[in-house]
């Protein structure tokens, strides 16, 4: 078997389209608590810290947005979810914390991930993203 010259180390980023680029921030950072990267308006970039990770809100109407063809929605996505990967993972705060901002948990459970077997809460962004919020095993 042929493997890469290389050696995988996570998750590096990920690109979601958007259309309300104003929601869909506050919704990354008031609600996730992603901090601001980087940006640049002129190409419809905006860049958000998501741990180790980076998540990359792309405007619809912006250069890199535009080259997508048409905007996502339920009819076509162009993800199915992802998943951030928390530290811990205290259920009954989570879930408080995502009611306070008006957040429905979609589903709820153990789910394996990367790390193995750990708690799990999936739900949605402002459009419609599904988002997987995964503990550490044995949380």
């Amino acid at each position: 078997m042929d493997t890469p010259p290389f050696a995988l180390h996570g998750l590096d980023h990920i690109v979601l389209r958007v259309v309300d680029l104003d929601r869909m921030r506050s919704f990354y950072k008031e609600v996730l608590g992603c901090t601001d990267e980087r940006e640049q308006p002129e190409i419809g970039l905006y860049q958000l810290r998501a741990g180790h990770a980076l998540i990359d809100l792309i405007t619809i109407a912006g250069k890199l947005g535009a080259m997508g063809g048409a905007a996502p929605g339920t009819g076509g996505r162009n993800l199915d979810h992802f998943a951030l990967a928390l530290d811990g993972f205290d259920d009954a705060e989570i879930r408080a914390h995502l009611a306070r901002h008006g957040v429905a948990i979609e589903q709820a459970g153990p789910r394996y991930g990367a790390e193995g077997e750990g708690p799990s809460i999936y739900i949605r962004d402002p459009e419609g993203n599904i988002v997987e919020l995964k503990g550490p095993t044995g949380a």
